[in-house]
């Protein structure tokens, strides 16, 4: 009775979702591809009921890297396979684009209507659904349980503030939970938190993200652009809105006629060491390349981006912020830089993954606000690839002092390449688990 009264909800909030995605396709135009998808309603032919269409979701762009690694090695097992892969964003979607390969087919999730999902089933009709770490939808979940598709939810991470959420509304999330085939979660704490929620937890198979090499060519770039400066480079790496604005005002407090003298020790000698650095931004979201370019020239300095610089990192300039405005480079962001700022974690956003950066063996400053990977960058912390700093000020300041420190920095960067190598193995695990479903 009580999904009914959120059918009936979400049925009535169809137009205001698409008044949203008109508004966001303003910023992305992405959004406005094949709409009507987003209601089950499809200009693709229907996939034949063979049994070979293996269907994953990954709602974003992280999700889709992470279902990149687990796509690779489920190919090799059911050469045979064809994909549907569907997504929320029009990042992920975008991303998701490279994964594909002929007879595979991409679309947006349906929005959660009964009609929409049982549409969305009987057009594409998958063997098999596989959610990428968060999404789990109750009328989705209950129309697989009804056509006996087996709907799983792997790489599967729950933080404390999501659980509470859950719990908040248990009438609808727990019998969601519940009507799933298997929740295979990255970590033990995960999967007590899945357990509260009714979830049918199977296994902690740690983090697909782990089994990700990083790009060999972009890194050996990044490398060899670094190598050629003649000064350390720093990223505040996958940077959210609201962080950049306090992070300029940091580095334009030690500006010759900012009040250096507000550092907590030797505040020349700090003052120096954070201009002697280039600063590097690489912005979460690329529908914000230009808003944060506008934002680092209101505030004193140039802006260098990498769309301008070719096959050449820019001249390394005092007073000058690079922009990384490109998408799919991260691997070469990380090779250039000597250390990487944490984005999310210095608003309570709940930070980003650090294990690319890691697997780059890019020592990583984080802040205090870790709860979406909070296990991760405890270890991290632990295994001395990491560190913590309560501000964005103390970790600029943390930051200058690593990279002036040849011994030290190259201490944590083999710490970071370690870290990631010690956490891999969970794609032959869930590939293993998910063959077993199939039988």
């Amino acid at each position: 009775m009580m999904r009914w009264l959120y059918s009936g909800f979400t049925w009535l909030a169809q137009p205001l979702l698409r008044r949203k995605i008109a508004r966001r396709g303003l910023k992305e135009p992405g959004y406005l591809d094949a709409v009507d998808e987003r209601f089950g309603h499809y200009a693709l032919p229907p996939l034949p009921a063979d049994g070979q269409t293996i269907w994953v979701h990954a709602v974003s762009l992280g999700e889709t890297r992470a279902a990149a690694v687990l796509l690779a090695r489920l190919r090799e097992a059911l050469p045979q396979m064809r994909l549907l892969l569907t997504h929320g964003t029009a990042t992920g979607r975008a991303e998701g684009k490279q994964l594909l390969r002929a007879g595979d087919v991409q679309a947006w999730l349906p929005w959660d209507t009964p009609g929409a999902v049982q549409r969305f089933l009987a057009h594409f009709r998958p063997r098999i659904g596989i959610l990428m770490e968060t999404e789990v939808w109750p009328n989705l979940v209950a129309a697989c349980a009804r056509a006996e598709v087996p709907l799983v939810l792997a790489n599967a991470r729950l933080s404390e503030k999501s659980m509470r959420q859950a719990q908040r509304l248990a009438w609808l999330s727990r019998p969601a939970y519940r009507r799933l085939t298997a929740v295979w979660a990255q970590t033990q704490d995960d999967a007590a938190r899945f357990a509260t929620l009714g979830a049918p937890v199977q296994g902690v198979f740690g983090n697909l993200k782990f089994d990700a090499m990083p790009n060999a060519g972009q890194l050996a770039q990044g490398h060899a652009w670094r190598a050629q400066l003649g000064r350390p480079v720093v990223m505040f790496a996958s940077s959210r809105e609201g962080e950049e604005a306090e992070f300029l005002q940091v580095l334009k407090s030690f500006q010759p006629s900012g009040p250096v003298e507000s550092a907590p020790v030797a505040p020349d000698l700090i003052a120096n060491q954070v201009r002697a650095v280039q600063w590097l931004i690489v912005p979460r979201h690329p529908q914000r390349f230009n808003e944060v370019a506008a934002l680092i020239e209101s505030q004193g300095f140039a802006v260098s981006r990498r769309s301008a610089w070719g096959a050449q990192a820019a001249a390394a300039q005092p007073s000058t912020v690079w922009l990384g405005d490109s998408l799919g480079e991260m691997a070469l962001y990380y090779g250039l830089s000597d250390a990487a700022l944490l984005g999310g974690s210095f608003a309570p956003l709940g930070g980003q993954n650090l294990i690319e950066a890691a697997a780059c063996a890019c020592p990583v400053l984080m802040g205090p606000h870790t709860f979406n990977f909070s296990e991760a960058a405890e270890l991290a912390q632990a295994a001395g690839a990491a560190s913590r700093h309560a501000s964005l000020r103390e970790a600029v300041v943390a930051a200058c002092g690593l990279v002036t420190d040849g011994a030290r920095r190259t201490d944590m960067a083999v710490a970071a390449r370690r870290f990631a190598q010690a956490h891999r193995g969970a794609t032959e695990q869930t590939v293993a688990a998910i063959l077993g479903l199939l039988g």
